[in-house]
């Protein structure tokens, strides 16, 4: 197999025209091959277009369809815009993954307010922008699915107060989206929650930060952290129609970590130092598959090594 290995059957989203924002890179570069291979017209929306471009190129070399368009969700007249010309294009939009955001680490008590209300402004004004530009623009009369991307916050986020907050607000919008978009629009709308997961967003982190997120890996329930594949496939779920009656819900995919409160240190003892015993999904094609030499995973060095740990987990 040549193109993404997708556990979903083929040409589930054969004719659907499904938007990804921040599909330049990480998670939604990822969710993006994963639609797309199968069946889906894709359209990866971000500010940088090199990107896009590269991600694009990469999906039609694999025999699928994607388009891109640039975007600063934080204007929603620009948001609105974007999903106009989607349906002018394509007739639809069926789906809206909701993955662009940003953040970086700081202490609350050295976090700026302006900082603070940047982070804030992207990620859950950001995140409204594009689910209104999606009603107003198509899914308000025709109906569709809404899957927001958000971190798993339950138990607060210490170093990114700011994320935590935008992320916890747009789990709260998100189940009242549902309950007054659900019943007279036809939209579902729900979230997913990525633990820690092995994406080029850890290049965003000081190298200090890398080290320890690249040797502390093991203390979770699962041992290890998630992939971008492992997320694409909770969003391909989601939006799939075996997902059909689940609406207004927060689906957390971090192995079981945020069921130690906090930081893990002090629970050293709980957890395995050997690592994980669960088998990682990874759906990159590999070797002789990866026939057109696609770039996996782009995270620092130190912490991809992690992956080929991870395929070799095993009980």
């Amino acid at each position: 197999m040549s193109g993404y290995n997708s556990v979903f059957k083929k040409d589930l989203f054969k004719d659907e025209v499904i938007l990804v924002t921040g599909g330049g890179t990480g998670i939604g570069r990822c969710i993006a091959h994963e639609l797309a291979s199968l069946g889906a017209i894709v359209v990866i929306a971000a500010r940088k277009q090199d990107q896009l471009t590269t991600v694009a190129e990469e999906i039609r070399k694999l025999g699928g369809k994607c388009d891109t368009m640039q975007i600063n969700i934080r204007d929603p007249v620009k948001a609105l815009e974007m999903i106009e010309a989607i349906v002018a294009k394509h007739g639809k939009l069926t789906c809206l993954v909701n993955n662009a955001g940003g953040q970086f680490m700081s202490p609350a008590s050295m976090l700026s307010s302006k900082g603070f209300a940047t982070v804030v402004d992207l990620n859950l004004n950001g995140t409204f922008n594009m689910c209104k530009a999606a009603f107003d623009g198509y899914m308000g009369e025709h109906g569709g699915r809404i899957v927001n991307i958000v971190a798993e916050c339950r138990n607060g986020f210490p170093r990114m107060v700011h994320t935590g907050a935008a992320r916890s607000g747009i789990i709260n919008m998100t189940k009242t989206l549902a309950v007054e978009w659900g019943p007279y629009n036809g939209i579902r709308v729900n979230c997913v929650a990525p633990g820690t997961i092995v994406s080029s967003g850890m290049k965003n982190y000081p190298e200090n930060v890398v080290d320890m997120i690249a040797t502390n890996d093991w203390m979770s329930p699962s041992g290890r952290y998630g992939t971008e594949s492992e997320i694409a496939a909770s969003v391909v779920f989601l939006l799939s129609p075996a997902a059909a009656y689940i609406n207004g819900v927060n689906l957390a995919v971090d192995g079981g970590s945020s069921l130690s409160k906090g930081f893990p240190e002090g629970h050293e003892l709980a957890f395995n130092p050997d690592g994980s015993l669960m088998p990682a999904y990874i759906g990159w094609p590999e070797g002789k598959d990866n026939v057109h030499n696609l770039k996996h995973v782009d995270a620092p060095a130190k912490v991809n090594e992690l992956l080929d740990k991870y395929k070799k987990s095993k009980l």
